[in-house]
């Protein structure tokens, strides 16, 4: 009898331990939730057990029923911009997340150029990053959670990762590209802001894509066997189709967060054709699957970098596909890089900048700021005339800069196709180029190469999207 007692005893205390609401790790001390939204809340407890939420921000409960897997979901409203807060989570066994903040939450993915941390890679630094490091204090309302590095040939519920102050050491490993974006929206709009970060170095995009968006818009162009086969890639399994929206994207869903930021395509860069269909594939999923339909989505164009065993202009062809984007994207901006790449490094250091410029854009759409033209400046027509090619470009009543000098970037190109360089003189919104080897020039490129320096500005300091006028 007592042999029996003692094991109906264990197996109440067994069943009273697993009742615990178990949580997504991101779900953790110091998150911050997206602010004045019904955001998503989810975990597993018993299947039999009704889950209750109480967010200290309001006096009321929320009530989640589990599946037949013990699986909960349910959306809670969030107040204004503040905290620190804590909810807890009961199913008759009280789990609780505290120094919780409400702000703004933006969604950070992409590969190296993403990935570069605050205090850089190995012998590759990111300029201002002792600063940054030193000066973090805690009490700034700046959070971030990166997510583990995981592939998967099938889509996972879980995943690593955990919500980090605003420390020295936090900030030294979060994404500089990210931090610096982070911190300028702080700065302007005074609000705590979250950084929900998923990133693997060296990966194409159809990596971070679902199996139903590549079988329904890309039937045919990617190999899917080791889905189909169930078998683990043995070269570069991170990189194969689904591996990792499987492993660090599908844990996430459906998260709610205001926009999205994306610095990836250098993995891409060998087929512009396909990812100007590929990127707003990525878009429209990433919408759907995380019920988002109006987030905003901002990305970087890749660094200018001499690719040494590419042709010379395949970087040009993927800015272009790149920029064609933005027509299929609704709500979408692109950074312009052209002035901060690299010759001989993949990472450039300048990543202040590229953060700041993607902030610059979501503070005018999303926000309502206005004072400055948040845009780089892009072609918009060419006409040739007494051996020059006057170049119209899009850009505010402050026009291009710098002002009547001569400036570099510019090729020029005659009947004969064959492009020679070129130089270029701004005013107003357009740019005057000549070449003294092209007499009657019938076409005009500018950065439209692997390496080049932009030079070409609006009066804000934004460099002018690489472009041409031909379609050679």
């Amino acid at each position: 009898m007592k042999k029996t007692a003692a094991l109906l005893l264990s197996t109440l205390l067994a069943c009273t331990m697993q009742a615990k609401v178990i949580l997504p790790s991101f779900f953790s001390d110091n998150m911050v939730l997206q602010q004045k939204q019904d955001v998503a809340v989810w975990g597993r407890t018993d299947r039999w057990r009704t889950v209750t939420i109480r967010p200290s921000w309001i006096r009321r409960s929320y009530k989640a029923v589990p599946d037949a897997d013990g699986k909960w979901s349910t959306r809670i409203p969030t107040p204004a911009a503040g905290g620190p807060w804590t909810i807890t989570f009961s199913d008759g066994d009280k789990t609780s997340i505290s120094n919780v903040l409400t702000g703004e939450v933006w969604f950070c993915s992409g590969q190296s150029n993403m990935e570069m941390p605050v205090r850089g890679f190995h012998g590759q630094p990111v300029e201002g990053s002792a600063d940054m490091i030193l000066s973090a204090r805690p009490s700034v309302p700046i959070r971030m959670c990166t997510i583990g590095k995981k592939y998967s040939l099938t889509p996972l519920d879980s995943c690593t990762g955990s919500w980090q102050e605003h420390t020295p050491e936090a900030v030294a490993d979060a994404s500089a590209v990210a931090y610096f974006f982070a911190l300028r929206m702080h700065e302007v709009l005074d609000v705590p802001v979250g950084l929900l970060i998923t990133d693997w170095g060296g990966t194409p995009i159809e990596a971070w894509m679902d199996r139903s968006t590549l079988d329904a818009g890309f039937a045919g162009e990617f190999n899917m066997a080791h889905l189909d086969l169930g078998i683990v890639p043995e070269k570069n399994p991170n990189c194969s189709p689904c591996m990792l929206f499987n492993g660090q994207v599908a844990p996430l869903i459906p998260f709610t967060f205001k926009g999205m930021l994306w610095y990836q395509g250098e993995s891409n860069r060998d087929r512009p054709g396909q990812y100007a269909r590929l990127q707003p594939a990525y878009v429209k999923m990433m919408r759907e699957l995380f019920q988002n339909p109006d987030a905003p989505f901002y990305f970087v164009q890749i660094a200018p970098y001499d690719y040494s065993m590419d042709p010379e202009r395949l970087c040009g062809y993927f800015y272009e596909a790149q920029e064609a984007t933005l027509e299929q994207i609704p709500r979408s901006g692109m950074a312009g890089t052209a002035d901060i790449g690299e010759q001989r490094c993949i990472h450039p250091a300048r990543k202040r900048q590229v953060g700041d410029r993607l902030a610059y854009m979501a503070l005018a759409d999303e926000y309502g700021l206005s004072g400055i033209e948040e845009r780089s400046p892009s072609y918009k027509s060419a006409e040739f005339k007494d051996g020059k090619a006057i170049v119209t470009m899009n850009v505010g009543p402050l026009g291009l800069a710098p002002l009547k000098q001569e400036i570099e970037g510019f090729e020029l190109a005659g009947a004969d196709r064959v492009f020679h360089p070129a130089t270029g003189i701004p005013r107003g919104n357009t740019v005057t180029v000549s070449s003294p080897e092209v007499p009657e020039p019938v076409a005009v490129r500018y950065c439209f190469r692997n390496w080049c320096r932009g030079t070409l500005f609006n009066s804000y300091g934004l460099p002018a999207l690489p472009f041409r006028s031909d379609n050679y």
